[in-house]
């Protein structure tokens, strides 16, 4: 199960509830040094919110191994020090369904269908507002970056929200609010299949 969605829509949240195994795609975010970071439009600041900033191959290996082993390494990712700090491992044993969820979910759509991994892809979409709110409070306890960055960045998010769910639709995710993911998350477990087939 993919889950995406705007920063702030409520994923993690969506994922905790949901009971099931959870894997945290944005721990596969590039370090603060590449070279290949992208950058916002006429600033320096580093783009956090363009797929480029993120490692999609690594990602997809990840999923493919859990689905077929029931475990994989995954990067220790801090946000606050844009930085990996080590790598940990996920194991979900036998349990054939779960979740990997993050803003770039959506991107990966595409690759986990063709590899016979997907049961299905949600995009939460919770109105721009509402999503600002909730991620400059998280953000801002959590310290992951300055407060004139978070603002900066805030202020440009909620401007392209509907673009973004529209995006993430585009590429194959099914737009919802939390209580329909929740119902989605919670059927699709009801009725998961006796072997690990899906992400």
């Amino acid at each position: 199960m993919l889950l995406c969605g705007p920063s702030g829509s409520g994923k993690s949240l969506v994922a905790a509830r949901s009971g099931l195994p959870v894997l945290r795609l944005d721990d596969f975010y590039k370090e603060g040094d590449d070279p290949t970071l992208p950058l916002v439009a006429g600033s320096s600041d580093i783009d956090w919110d363009h797929p480029a900033s993120w490692d999609a191959d690594v990602a997809v290996a990840a999923i493919s191994s859990l689905c077929a082993t029931g475990s994989t390494g995954v990067p220790v990712y801090d946000i606050a020090r844009s930085a990996r700090t080590g790598e940990d491992t996920l194991r979900i044993g036998r349990t054939p369904l779960f979740i990997a969820e993050g803003i770039f979910a959506a991107e990966i759509v595409g690759r986990c269908r063709e590899l016979g991994l997907l049961a299905d892809a949600l995009c939460l979409a919770r109105g721009p507002v509402t999503t600002f709110r909730r991620r400059f409070l998280r953000d801002l306890r959590e310290g992951r970056k300055s407060v004139p960055f978070l603002v900066r960045r805030g202020w440009r998010l909620m401007r392209a929200e509907r673009s973004i769910v529209a995006r993430q639709v585009a590429l194959g995710a099914y737009a919802c609010d939390r209580d329909e993911a929740l119902g989605r998350l919670a059927a699709a477990a009801d009725h998961r299949p006796e072997t690990r087939t899906a992400a």
